[in-house]
């Protein structure tokens, strides 16, 4: 695939450029995946990736049920996901909703951790363009450092190209200072094919990272699925020489599959992207087992699962 950038925005310029994309070798990406898969991590190196994948966690949640006292929780965790073991290094970012954004920036004074909050009518996507710019302007006003946005899935698949472009870029605009990751909802879009169309239009548009799902749609992230959206983000980059950040988002719930994620990343794009500010875990039941497998490679065996907080 060698696309140049779009000159026209309109839905029927658009839909012609992506016509341009070229389209995924589906047996290709699945059998690349299970090759990589099948890669045998040595011990000082399995210690390593799984620091590095907890410094890659985006610690999330984004329940209704979600209280103040969480918030807070679960950003002494972030700080410390194993107090005690000044090794373990803290999480990317605490992601959570608008209106938890002060407490969790509150909470998290003074440390490395950023406060990511989804916007844009999450998980749907469904609201008037507005509202979606005057939520995401409330959240980095309350001291978002990262806007976690959902494009609308049904403008996508309608082939209302110019509706998703429009909203990225205005949104990217009420960001300010604040990064924009744009979820794909990648198990709404119903192919390989269109994951990349997606992916190539809100790189284009001015992501600074992009994110499979939203964790509440099945089926969430997957590898195949992530070497797809890999794929897009290296040709902007070969292209423009711009980067752009990835993130995998629901289902990842072991340490095993976190570093599969990992040597995926690093035979598509380098040891450059392994770092939290170019990819991300979204996988807050992640992090425990992480910590688990940790004390089993320093011990040899595993903690005990009620040692860990369920968040």
């Amino acid at each position: 695939m060698s696309l140049s950038l779009p000159t026209a925005t309109d839905s029927r310029a658009l839909a012609g450029w992506l016509r341009d994309v070229t389209p995924v070798d589906r047996i290709g990406i699945e059998e690349r995946v299970a090759a990589l898969k099948t890669r045998s991590i040595k011990k000082s190196t399995k210690v390593w990736a799984l620091r590095l994948a907890i410094s890659m966690c985006d610690l999330t949640t984004l329940e209704g049920k979600d209280t103040p006292g969480k918030i807070r929780q679960l950003a002494a965790k972030a700080m410390r996901p194993q107090p005690g073991n000044s090794e373990v290094p803290s999480v990317a970012a605490l992601c959570c909703y608008p209106d938890m954004v002060a407490i969790a920036k509150e909470a998290l004074a003074g440390s490395s951790v950023k406060v990511a909050s989804v916007a844009t009518a999450f998980p749907s996507g469904r609201s008037w363009l507005d509202l979606k710019i005057a939520e995401t302007k409330h959240a980095v006003a309350a001291g978002a450092d990262e806007i976690d946005m959902v494009i609308d899935r049904g403008a996508f698949l309608s082939g209302d190209f110019a509706k998703v472009w429009d909203e990225i870029v205005a949104v990217k605009d009420a960001c300010g200072p604040a990064h924009l990751k744009v979820i794909l909802e990648t198990g709404e879009l119903g192919s390989y094919d269109d994951v990349r169309r997606a992916s190539v239009l809100a790189i284009a548009a001015g992501a600074d990272f992009i994110k499979t799902s939203t964790g509440k749609v099945t089926p969430a992230a997957t590898l195949p699925v992530t070497l797809v959206m890999l794929e897009a983000i290296r040709e902007h980059w070969n292209r423009t020489g711009r980067v752009v950040g990835m993130k995998p988002a629901g289902g990842i719930k072991s340490a095993k599959e976190a570093i599969q994620y990992l040597v995926v990343v690093h035979e598509t794009l380098g040891p450059d992207w392994l770092t939290p500010d170019r990819f991300r875990f979204g996988a807050s039941s992640l992090v425990n087992d992480l910590l688990m497998q940790l004390e089993k490679e320093a011990t040899g065996a595993y903690a005990d699962p009620d040692d860990f907080t369920l968040d």
